[in-house]
C-alpha cells in the first residue's frame, strides 16, 4: 500500500466514498456499445456542456474497450489515465470527468471539463485614467494572463505557474520576459512564493504580504496594478508580475518608492504636462503629512514665527476653543478617517452622501459649538484632499498613517519633533529593500541615469537604459541615435 507523511493512500473506494458526502457530487451509469461504464464529477466545477457535447456523445457512438482509448476517441486536449488517488481528487475538485468500468474503478480516466465562469472585462475603478487604455484585469487568471500575451506578443514571456494555500490551492503565475529579466529576481520571487505555508489565499493581498522583505513596515513593498497596460509596460523594463487566481490585482516586483506617486497615465502625456503633475503629487504628499503637525508645533511652541497679521487670525479663531491644538487636531483628524471609512464600506451613492454631507454638517457644527477653529478645520480639509492624490490606494493609506506620529511628535518637542520623525522616517526607508533591492532607489543609492524617469519624466528619446537597479540581461531598450534621426518621406 502506498503511503505518504507516515499514513496510507485512501483507496480509490474512499475517496469516491469522500465525495459522496458532498450534494454537487454526481455519479451514474451509461451504457455504450458492448461496454458498461460509470461517470463521476462534481457539477459545480465541471462543464455540463463540455460532458454532454464532447465526452458522453463520441463515447456513446464510438466503439471501445479500454480506457486509453479515450484519448483516440474523444476530442479533449487533456486526459489522464491514473490508479493516483491523490491525483483523482485534484483534478475532481479542478472540474475533471471521471471515467471508469466500475463504481469504484481504478485505474479511472480523468477528462478536462473545467467550468471556467468570470466577469466580464470592465473599466479600472482604482487606476482610472482619461487617456489610454480602458481593459482592467478580472478574478480569472487565464483570462488575465491573456490580457498580458496580447500586449508582448514574444516566445521569451516565461509562465510559471504553481499552487499555493493547503486549503484552497490558489493558482499563481510568475511572468517575466527571459531575455530581459534578471535571473535573481527571479528565482527570489519563485522561492518566496514556494516558501508560503498558510491554508487559504484569498486575494493577491495575503501574497504581497507574504513575499514583502519587512513584514512590519507600513509601507507596500511590491506595487499592485489593475491595467494590463502598465503590467506590460514594466515586464518590458525586467521587472516580475505575479498574476493570483482570483484576483484582479497583479503585483510588479522588485520596486521603488518613486514609483507609488507615478501614475501610468503619465506616459500618456507630454513629458513636461507629467513631469508638472508629478512635482503635484510629491508637494501633496508633503503637504498631507506636514501641515497639521507644523500647525500643532507652531501654536505650542513657536508662535513667536508666526506673522502679527497672521497671528491676530489665530488668535481670534482660537478665542472660545477649550481644547489645546493637539486634541483639536486629532479631533479633526479622526473624524476625516471615520468619514472616509464610513463612506468606503457603505454602496457607492450613500457613501458618496455620507462623506459629502458629513463633512459639511459635522465641520460646520464643530466649529459653531467651539470644538475646532475654523482655521485648522480649513487646514485638515486640505491635507485631507492632498492625501488623494496618491494614484496607488495602498500608498495613499501609508500616507494617511504618517500624519499621526508626526502630530505626536509636534505636540512633545514643536518643530524639531517633526524633524527628528523625518529622520527616524528616512532611516526606515533607506534600510527598506524590495525583493533584496534598495526601496529608495534611484535617489539612493544615487542612479543619474534612472532620475530621468523617477520624480520627473524626460522625453521617450532619453529613456534609451533600462533601470539600472533591476539589472537586466539587456540594458538598452533601443539606440538613442536612431531615434533621434527624422527623416521626412522626400528625403
Amino acid at each position: 500500500m502506498y503511503k505518504q507523511n507516515g499514513k496510507p493512500k485512501p483507496s480509490m473506494a474512499e475517496t469516491i466514498t469522500c465525495f459522496k458526502a458532498s450534494s454537487d457530487f454526481v455519479q451514474y451509469e451509461h451504457n455504450a456499445k458492448e461496454v458498461k461504464f460509470w461517470v463521476s464529477y462534481i457539477r459545480t466545477v465541471a462543464d455540463p456542456q463540455t460532458l454532454h457535447e464532447s465526452i458522453l456523445s463520441p463515447l456513446l457512438k464510438e466503439k471501445w474497450s479500454t480506457l486509453h482509448q479515450l484519448k483516440e476517441i474523444v476530442p479533449i486536449e487533456e486526459i489522464i489515465v491514473t490508479i493516483d488517488t491523490d491525483i483523482v481528487s485534484e483534478k475532481l475538485l479542478e472540474g475533471y470527468i471521471i471515467i471508469s468500468f466500475s463504481e469504484y474503478g481504478s485505474p479511472c480516466a480523468l477528462l478536462r471539463a473545467t467550468l471556467n465562469k468570470a466577469r466580464d472585462i470592465s473599466l479600472p475603478e482604482v487606476e482610472f485614467s482619461v487617456v489610454g487604455p480602458k481593459e482592467a484585469f478580472v478574478e480569472a487568471i487565464e483570462f488575465n494572463i491573456n490580457l498580458i500575451r496580447k500586449r508582448i506578443q514574444v516566445p521569451q514571456l516565461r509562465i510559471k505557474e504553481m499552487q499555493i494555500g493547503d486549503l484552497s490551492k490558489t493558482k499563481v503565475a510568475v511572468l517575466y520576459i527571459d531575455s530581459i529579466a534578471d535571473e535573481e529576481n527571479v528565482n527570489t520571487i519563485t522561492q518566496r512564493l514556494r516558501d508560503i505555508t498558510y491554508d487559504q489565499i484569498g486575494d493577491s493581498g495575503y501574497v504581497a504580504q507574504f513575499i514583502s522583505d519587512n513584514h512590519n513596515s507600513p509601507f507596500p513593498q511590491v506595487l499592485d496594478s489593475e491595467r494590463p497596460d502598465r503590467i506590460a509596460a514594466v515586464l518590458a523594463e525586467g521587472k516580475i508580475a505575479v498574476v493570483v487566481d482570483g484576483s484582479p490585482q497583479v503585483l510588479i516586483g522588485p520596486t521603488t518608492l518613486v514609483e507609488f506617486f507615478s501614475s501610468f497615465e503619465d506616459y500618456y502625456l507630454n513629458w513636461v504636462l507629467a513631469s508638472f503633475f508629478r512635482l503635484i503629487r510629491v508637494f501633496a504628499v508633503a503637504f498631507s503629512i506636514l501641515v497639521t503637525p507644523v500647525y500643532v508645533a507652531t501654536l505650542t511652541f513657536h508662535y513667536e514665527l508666526i506673522p502679527k497679521d497672521l497671528l491676530n487670525t489665530l488668535v481670534t479663531s482660537r478665542r472660545e476653543i477649550p481644547l489645546p491644538p493637539i486634541l483639536e487636531a486629532l479631533f479633526l483628524e479622526l473624524t476625516i478617517e471615520l468619514l472616509r471609512e464610513a463612506g468606503a464600506r457603505l454602496p457607492t451613492k450613500v457613501g458618496q452622501t455620507i462623506g459629502i454631507v458629513g463633512g459639511i454638517v459635522i465641520g460646520t457644527a464643530s466649529v459653531e459649538a467651539g470644538l475646532t477653529s475654523n482655521v485648522l478645520l480649513i487646514i485638515v480639509a486640505l491635507s485631507a484632499l492632498a492625501s488623494f492624490t496618491t494614484p496607488v490606494y495602498k500608498m495613499g493609506n501609508t500616507i494617511r498613517l504618517l500624519r499621526f506620529p508626526f502630530l505626536i511628535f509636534a505636540q512633545m518637542y514643536g518643530l524639531l519633533g517633526i524633524v527628528l520623525c523625518f529622520c527616524f522616517l528616512t532611516t526606515h526607508l533607506l534600510r527598506l529593500t524590495s525583493l533584496g533591492r534598495p526601496f529608495l532607489v534611484p535617489v539612493y543609492p544615487p542612479r543619474s541615469r534612472d532620475l530621468k524617469d523617477a520624480i520627473i519624466r524626460f522625453p521617450f528619446s532619453t529613456l534609451s537604459k533600462r533601470p539600472m537597479a533591476l539589472r537586466t540581461k539587456q540594458p538598452d531598450k533601443f539606440s538613442t541615435k536612431k531615434a533621434r534621426q527624422r527623416h521626412d518621406i522626400d528625403e
